[in-house]
């Protein structure tokens, strides 16, 4: 899951970059100005932080970084769930992609499938590992120190987030039913008293629309049926009804149907219509039977509509809302009474605790056991790294209230020399042992990380001599089941790689269409691989400055491990 080549066109001042990467320990050098960050930033755009356009060289229009790693099939599952490629073993390499233009507009790719930046950082989280050179500064921040304690625990916070947020909620709940009982209860009363007055009612769902329809059907009753007796009258008068008519049409159309064959068929036809009118002749006949003007139940319908109205205009409702009025109600009664069971409320709160505890001490004992683990490794570190007989310690000391992080206050305590009494780090430690004591923490804790790839950012700033020898074997001994990537100004650490790249920066003549004067140069950057008698001049001039010297070069050899006359190996 090594880093095994980037890309980069148009970033910052680099036009175009091409480089491979190696397992082992590589070290960047080159000087001050020169762009050894510009790789690491770079980097970190791919793998999802923060777009900004001013990255975007001069005279471009947009930046274009890469970043193609070894494939893992531990990350098989996750690249499945987002749909990338690779997933089933696709593809041997995993490739993130990353553009910005000069308006900020960014997009993102992995295996060259569209990703957010939120995607390419969590991808990248288990990708690599970067130590930057105040990566000290986090050594002051107490969440930084809970979170470094943890990764090294193995510990995990984020399963105190839920019994946590459940406890504050039924914290909240049951202190806003104390502080409104008297509100509750007259808001109780009010509701009780209406549903009081609708379940008198009793209104049904449908009721009002089926009262509505038999009221006009009973209130009109003597002209329905006046309507219905004169359209039996014209079918079934003897004279003038429309089934005499019918009737006669019918014989003379079948007593000439023998000379004229077409009438046969008109016949039938009116015969048909007799049929019908029949029909109708008779359910009118029924309807009249039973039809009545019942002025009994009209009276009923019309009180029980008027109690419908009476309640619809005093809620100011239609009255066919009145039954899911009456529902919200009950409902809201109901929330109510759930809001004023204190008792239930103080169960349900004392339950929330008692999950939350449960969390809280076993990430508790998982810190406490590890406190000491960390402290002896870091202690041991420190030792190497110019600080002799200096002591680390995590303390754990317990909140007055429990918290979101747990149940304790975690802190890094440190004594810089033998004897002395450890206090809290940023209190008793200069820069420069911030600097080497934020170096054994990367140090150690890296060897834990999932990450394959350990990028180190100039941690070694504020250190030399025996210390920086150190640094550089220690970076060495990471190299051999990592691949650890290095920023240094340290020709000590330097001689300890297994790589060697450069980073050089030149003036070249300004691009047609840029705000360069004209004749004016442009600073641009480039990366080489040393080997050799380039890698002897590069140490030498890390160990003297620009003018190099026999005895510099001499010394650079001692320290790459050749006698000063023997001839340079390719690396």
């Amino acid at each position: 899951m090594a880093l095994r080549r980037m890309t980069l066109r148009d970033f910052v001042i680099v036009r175009t970059l091409d480089i491979d990467l190696s397992d082992g320990f590589s070290v960047l050098t080159g000087e001050t100005g020169a762009g050894k960050s510009i790789l690491i930033d770079a980097l970190q755009l791919a793998l999802g932080s923060r777009a900004d356009p001013g990255a975007v060289r001069e005279g471009a229009q947009r930046l274009d970084v890469s970043a193609e790693f070894d494939a893992d099939p531990a990350l098989a599952p996750w690249l499945e769930e987002g749909g990338f490629d690779g997933a089933a073993g696709e593809t041997e390499n995993l490739l993130l992609r990353r553009t910005v233009d000069t308006q900020g507009r960014s997009r993102g790719w992995i295996n060259g499938a569209p990703a957010t930046a939120a995607q390419l950082r969590e991808l990248g989280d288990r990708l690599l590992d970067i130590h930057g050179q105040h990566a000290w500064q986090s050594l002051t921040r107490p969440d930084s120190v809970r979170h470094l304690l943890d990764a090294y625990a193995g510990a995990r916070q984020d399963k105190l987030e839920g019994p946590w947020q459940a406890w504050r909620q039924a914290i909240a709940a049951l202190e806003s039913a104390r502080q409104a009982q008297d509100t509750l209860q007259r808001e109780r009363e009010r509701l009780q008293w209406q549903i009081g007055e609708l379940a008198k009612l009793a209104p049904a769902e449908d009721e009002w629309d089926e009262l509505s329809s038999s009221h006009a059907r009973i209130s009109n009753a003597q002209s329905l049926i006046e309507a219905a007796e004169g359209a039996r009258q014209a079918l079934e008068d003897d004279e003038q009804g429309a089934l005499s008519a019918l009737h006669r049409a019918v014989g003379l159309l079948q007593a000439s149907e023998h000379i004229e064959p077409e009438f046969k068929a008109l016949a039938e036809v009116l015969a048909s219509s007799v049929a019908q009118a029949s029909d109708a002749a008779h359910s009118l006949s029924s309807y009249l039977r039973h039809a009545d003007t019942d002025p009994q139940r009209l009276a009923e319908l019309d009180a029980r509509m008027g109690q419908w109205m009476s309640l619809a205009r005093r809620y100011r409702r239609t009255p066919a809302e009145l039954p899911a009025l009456l529902a919200g109600w009950q409902d809201e009664l109901k929330a109510l009474d759930a809001a004023a069971d204190l008792a239930t409320l103080e169960r349900t709160e004392q339950a929330a605790r008692e999950a939350y505890m449960k969390e809280a001490r076993a990430l508790s004992r998982t810190r406490q056991a590890a406190a000491p683990k960390l402290a002896d490794a870091i202690t041991q570190a420190m030792q190497g790294l110019g600080m002799k007989g200096g002591r680390f310690e995590v303390s754990l000391a317990p909140l007055p209230q429990p918290g979101r992080a747990g149940l304790e206050d975690v802190g890094f305590l440190v004594a810089g020399h033998a004897g002395s009494t450890p206090r809290p780090i940023g209190k008793v430690a200069s820069g420069g042992e911030l600097s080497r004591i934020a170096l054994a923490i990367a140090v150690t804790t890296s060897r834990l990380g999932q990450a394959r790839t350990l990028i180190f950012d100039e941690v070694d700033s504020g250190v030399g001599g025996a210390v920086a020898e150190t640094v550089g074997r220690l970076m060495q001994q990471l190299g051999r089941d990592r691949q650890v990537l290095a920023v240094t100004h340290l020709p000590q650490v330097a001689a300890c790689a297994d790589h060697h790249l450069y980073v050089a920066k030149r003036d070249t003549a300004p691009e047609a269409g840029t705000r360069k004067p004209r004749g004016e140069p442009r600073t641009e950057s480039s990366v080489n691989i040393l080997q050799g008698d380039a890698r002897d001049q590069e140490i030498a001039r890390m160990l003297g400055g620009e003018r190099v010297s026999a005895t510099t070069l001499a010394h650079a050899r001692e320290m790459l491990g050749r006698k000063p006359t023997e001839p340079a190996r390719a690396a």
